[in-house]
């Protein structure tokens, strides 16, 4: 009888913390999951050179966009510098991801390979949840689809985008 209550008593805690949302620290994503996400296959951007820009879903490329409202502060500067990291180690998954940069992106990362300046877009802007927050740049990551999926409030710690990346990446 005690080997039935052990048993049963500890399906029954599983069930309980599965049903309840609980999540073990290491399977919790450290940006902001986006529900509904955020449709922006009709908003087709276009890159700073005038082409439009194509999801192109089979390529099965992730996409991290920036979307700074004028010119770049010390800030917007680091978070660029930090992104470029982030992407080199992704290693052998670099070429699955791109870096969107609405705007004109700073010096320091324009010979990034995965960098993809886009033409500005007050649209496309205001179509991204929280883009104009008082503590500075969000970073949104973007679904092979053209899906916004998940928002990393500015500030936070990088290392949770490449980790969440990582997971998105194994998805293929």
């Amino acid at each position: 009888m005690l080997l039935f209550a052990v048993f049963f008593g500890a399906v029954a805690l599983a069930a309980v913390l599965r049903f309840s949302g609980w999540q073990p620290t290491g399977h919790r994503n450290a940006g902001q999951l986006l529900k509904p996400p955020v449709d922006l296959r009709q908003q087709a951007p276009t890159l700073a050179s005038g082409q439009p820009y194509p999801w192109n879903p089979e390529a099965r490329t992730w996409r991290l966009l920036v979307a700074p409202a004028g010119a770049c502060d010390a800030q917007c500067v680091t978070l660029s510098q930090g992104l470029g990291k982030v992407w080199q180690l992704f290693g052998h998954n670099a070429d699955n991801v791109e870096i969107l940069w609405l705007g004109t992106p700073p010096a320091s990362i324009a010979s990034l390979p995965a960098l993809r300046p886009l033409a500005p877009s007050p649209a496309l802007r205001a179509a991204l949840p929280g883009v104009d927050d008082p503590a500075g740049l969000p970073v949104y990551v973007i679904d092979p689809n053209g899906f916004v999926i998940m928002r990393h409030a500015p500030g936070s710690d990088l290392g949770g985008l490449r980790k969440d990346m990582a997971t998105l990446l194994k998805l293929k």
